[in-house]
């Protein structure tokens, strides 16, 4: 199926930079209206301008997704019927499970993962009320299986599957594109959080030669306007998903050896 975007609402958190601002113009050039959710105002007026261009409404709504007061306000702010939502902001991590800081831990949860729930909560009566909803929810391949360095952003990976998949089988009127990237040319190994909660500072090599963002959100919003249910999108890393589903061995002995980095 099909749908046409335009005249269509949505909303993108994290649509400042990088995956979240290539979804967010490729949906303005569907003719989609936004609302950009992010906490750098100037970076979601930057992703404005862009999205303005192909002539439709975008509104800016900053907001800190680690508070959740702040999306109490959000969603005060923002009125009117919302038909998609874009779940896409999210920190990584670049530290050994045991190293991390407890508190570290939580906070990525927290961004990655709790930050999604509670914003669909909060738009719940909009959502129950509209005949259709789709959310679609940036995860990553590492929510399919773990990898070294990334223990809790693996874990809000995989968390986002067992909850918003039960969300759409519980509700017929919501259907749910989960996004699965592997290596996408973003700064997101820059913001990553190393073990005592410092940014990694870093671009990491594989991030560098990763697929290129505008493609990716190219990608991500054609499945999101086919409502697929999954969407992989990457490079040769896929590989590394068909490994771990078919031959788990294999898989053990390759993420060992490869790069976490």
């Amino acid at each position: 199926m099909k749908e046409n975007l335009k005249g269509k609402t949505a909303l993108v958190t994290g649509s400042g930079s990088g995956i979240g601002q290539s979804i967010s113009t490729h949906l303005a050039r569907e003719g989609c209206n936004l609302i950009l959710v992010g906490r750098r105002v100037e970076a979601l007026e930057e992703t404005k301008a862009r999205c303005e261009r192909f002539g439709v409404e975008v509104q800016i709504a900053p907001a800190d997704l680690s508070d959740y007061s702040s999306i109490d306000s959000l969603a005060a702010q923002v009125k009117g019927q919302i038909d998609i939502f874009v779940l896409n902001a999210g920190i990584s991590q670049r530290a050994t499970a045991l190293d991390t800081a407890f508190e570290v831990e939580e906070k990525i949860m927290r961004v990655d993962f709790l930050s999604g729930v509670y914003l669909i909560k909060a738009f719940r009566d909009r959502i129950l009320s509209a005949p259709h909803v789709q959310i679609a929810v940036t995860s990553s391949i590492s929510g399919l299986f773990g990898f070294p360095l990334r223990s809790s952003y693996a874990a809000a990976k995989h968390a986002m599957f067992g909850y918003y998949e039960s969300l759409e089988l519980e509700n017929p009127n919501i259907g749910v594109t989960f996004l699965i990237p592997g290596r996408i040319n973003t700064r997101i190994s820059k913001s990553a959080l190393r073990a005592d909660g410092t940014p990694h500072a870093e671009m990491d090599p594989g991030q560098a030669k990763g697929m290129d963002a505008d493609k990716c959100g190219a990608i991500a919003v054609r499945a999101i306007r086919r409502r697929k249910h999954r969407k992989l999108i990457g490079g040769s890393e896929l590989l590394m998903v068909y490994i771990h589903k078919w031959c788990l061995p294999l898989y053990y002995k390759l993420s060992k050896k490869i790069s976490a980095t």
